[in-house]
């Protein structure tokens, strides 16, 4: 697995830092939750979630995780978008996570596996006109899961910054 495009696991963000990230919090825990993952990802992306979405699709053998910036034709955060996945390429796939675990916490659902993994992982990396693209692609059935766990607790991390590509 070589180069810009292959990597590991995905860049952006991940889940589960704060004790807690249960199912059950309520309303309240959860917004609490996702402003400090706003405020700690402020430190690691480079970009504006406000004026940006993480978009995270399951696929059958992994996943793909879109960042795009919210207003057609902003170049600075399109080049902020893809700045950051690049790194991000390339450290997942030395089994790097730091990021995604400082953002979420390291014991932040399919991580562990993921950093484990890193070497049954392909991340591609692609741009796109309004950001960049993460492609996750592994034969490891058990990394496939992980994959989509790491993605859902993004999705619940993230709030209005992030959707599902279902």
């Amino acid at each position: 697995m070589a180069g810009a495009g292959v990597v590991l696991a995905g860049a952006v963000t991940a889940v589960a830092l704060v004790a807690g990230g249960s199912q059950q919090e309520s309303g309240e825990d959860r917004s609490e939750r996702q402003a400090l993952v706003a405020e700690r990802g402020k430190s690691v992306m480079p970009f504006d979630l406000e004026q940006t979405t993480h978009r995270f699709t399951p696929t059958a053998t992994g996943g793909v995780q879109d960042v795009v910036a919210d207003q057609s034709g902003d170049t600075e955060q399109i080049g902020l978008i893809r700045a950051h996945l690049r790194k991000e390429a390339e450290a997942f796939g030395r089994g790097d996570f730091a990021d995604p675990a400082r953002i979420h916490g390291a014991d932040m659902p399919g991580l562990a596996q993921l950093r484990d993994g890193h070497d049954r992982t392909e991340v591609r990396y692609e741009e796109r006109a309004d950001g960049a693209t993460l492609t996750y692609t592994t034969k490891d059935s058990a990394l496939v899961d992980a994959l989509h766990d790491w993605f859902e607790a993004q999705l619940g991390d993230h709030g209005a910054h992030a959707e599902s590509g279902h």
